[in-house]
Parts: structure tokens; C-alpha cells; sequence
């Protein structure tokens, strides 16, 4: 096991048994500009405090794993230059080499279960990114989901993404694909899709209560709980199509590829919705940040 550094508040979560949500950063550092990254940061933790449960925010700071961050720690994250967008492939090397990255879903999850956690809220996981057929850029957040025994709540995949190839690769995975409250699966920004949800449950208990079934059976992997951002925060999919049609064209058109990808599209999306796609974005993470904690209160019975 490789040194863990916990915040106090969340090293007094672990002595004292209170159940913790794990949280990335990469939202910070490459989802949304300064001063709001840090503003959302500190939202979604209080969100998940008012719900009665610990949050953990999670990152590499000059080659150690943190778990939970202090008030000036995340200052300084939200605010550093060059900072590594850290998944399954480059976690270790970052450590090892005394650098300082974020966390994507796939390496919060790998986080998360090092240090005992068990339920992880974001906004979106990534996957399979549209013209997949020909770059072959899927998101290890898909093959993490097939390993490693975490709950994730998002708001689906990124609309940016081809999301029926990324279901499709999700079912192939066996990762439990759970829509929470409704039976259309939602589609990040947007709260429905014309997708069909693979599975869908009502309450948090049942949600927790599949995670540790599945963890009884020697099944390994844990679920996608797929909630929908409410009603009154969504951009309706048809209006969200042509902008993220035209943010995609640009992306080809200059060459964009790889990890940097996602927060070009982010970036000129938000550019393009005049900063609704942000609002939403905040909005969608905090919904999911309560969720998140009312599975970790039930996990913990």
C-alpha cells in the first residue's frame, strides 16, 4: 500500500466510522475556470456535509496521494498551472516521480478503494468518444467501472460522447447501468435521452444494497447510477445538439485529440451556451453530491 495523506476531517471520518463520499478533481483543475472551480469545490462538499456524511476530495500533491483536502490545499490546486490529468495509466508514474496531477473518475475510483471508500459522486464519467471507430479514444473510466468496486454517481456520460457506443461498451463490461428515478437514461446537461435505461431504482437502499450484493457474489466492478440533473437546471437536448455539433467540428478541425479533448469541448461549449453549460454543470455535480451521500448513509447500516 503507498502513503495515504487524509484531512483531518476526513482521518476523524475513519476513526469515528461516519460514512465518506469520495469526490475527483479533475472538475477543478480542467472542468471549469478559477475563481468558480474552487467556489463549486467547496458547494459540493458542503452539500454532501449537509446530508450527514464526510466529503473526500481527492489528488496528487508533489508525489502523495491525498484523501480529502484542507482549505488551502484546494486553493492552490484550483489556481496551479500544468497540472496532470491523472487516470488509471499515469497515476503511479505521477507519484513516483513527486508530481501533481487530478484525479479523472477512473483514478478517483482507484483512490477511493484504496482508502476504503466506497461511493463517488462527479458529473460525468468519460467513454467512448464520437469517431471511436477510427481513433479508438474510449475513456478508462469504462474498464475501472468493470474493476473496481465503487458506486459512481453522474449524470450519465458526457453529451460530448457517442453515448449509445458507451452503454454498449458498459454492458459488454457487465457494470451496472442504474438510472435513478426514472426509466429513460439521462444525457449529462439534458435530463432525458431516447435511451432506455438498462436498469432503474427509487431509492438509495437499493442502490446500496446491489453494490454490496454484487460484492458478495465475488462479482468485481461496481455500478453507474446514472442521475438525471433536475428539471429546472437542464438544456434541453435539442438545443444543445447543434452547439455541441459545432464545438466538435472545431475540435477536429485544429487537430484536438487524446486527453485534450474533453476540456476543449467543455470550454467552448460553455463558450457557445453563454456560460449555461456551467451553471448546469454545478448544478448536475451538487445533485449528484447528495445522492452520492444518501448511498454512503445507506452502505454504512
Amino acid at each position: 500500500m503507498i502513503p495515504i495523506t487524509y484531512s483531518a476531517e476526513v482521518a476523524a471520518a475513519r476513526d469515528t466510522g461516519l460514512p465518506i463520499v469520495a469526490l475527483e478533481s479533475t472538475i477543478i483543475t480542467h472542468g471549469m475556470p478559477f475563481p468558480q472551480n474552487v467556489e463549486t469545490a467547496r458547494l459540493v462538499e458542503d452539500d454532501v456535509r449537509d446530508a450527514g456524511t464526510i466529503p473526500a476530495t481527492i489528488a496528487v500533491l508533489n508525489g502523495t496521494l491525498h484523501v480529502g483536502l484542507e482549505a488551502d490545499e484546494l486553493d492552490a490546486l484550483g489556481q496551479a498551472q500544468n497540472v496532470a490529468k491523472l487516470s488509471r495509466a499515469d497515476m503511479a508514474a505521477c507519484i513516483a516521480t513527486g508530481g501533481t496531477g487530478a484525479t479523472t473518475v477512473a483514478a478517483t475510483m482507484i483512490a477511493a478503494h484504496l482508502a476504503g471508500i466506497h461511493v463517488f459522486a462527479t458529473g460525468g464519467i468519460g467513454g467512448v468518444h464520437r469517431g471511436a471507430e477510427q481513433s479508438f479514444d474510449i475513456s478508462a473510466d469504462l474498464q475501472e467501472l468493470a474493476q473496481t468496486p465503487v458506486t459512481v454517481v453522474a449524470a450519465g456520460a458526457k453529451a460530448i460522447l457517442d453515448l449509445a457506443k458507451t452503454y454498449e461498451v458498459l454492458e459488454t463490461l457487465g457494470v451496472p447501468v442504474i438510472a435513478y428515478g426514472q426509466d429513460m437514461l439521462p444525457a449529462f446537461w439534458s435530463a432525458t435521452s431516447d435511451m432506455a435505461a438498462p436498469l432503474r431504482m427509487d431509492r438509495a437502499n437499493d442502490i446500496a444494497h446491489a453494490q454490496m450484493t454484487r460484492s458478495a457474489m465475488g462479482l468485481s466492478g461496481g455500478q453507474l447510477i446514472a442521475n438525471p440533473i433536475p428539471k429546472e437546471a437542464e438544456i434541453p437536448a435539442d438545443a444543445l445538439h447543434p452547439i455541441i455539433e459545432q464545438a466538435l467540428a472545431e475540435a477536429t478541425a485544429q487537430g484536438i485529440s487524446a486527453k485534450a479533448v474533453t476540456p476543449f469541448l467543455l470550454g467552448r461549449i460553455f463558450e457557445l451556451t453563454e456560460g449555461r453549460s456551467l451553471t448546469a454543470n454545478i448544478a448536475l455535480v451538487r445533485n449528484n453530491a447528495r445522492l452520492a451521500a444518501q448511498i454512503a448513509i445507506a452502505m454504512g447500516k
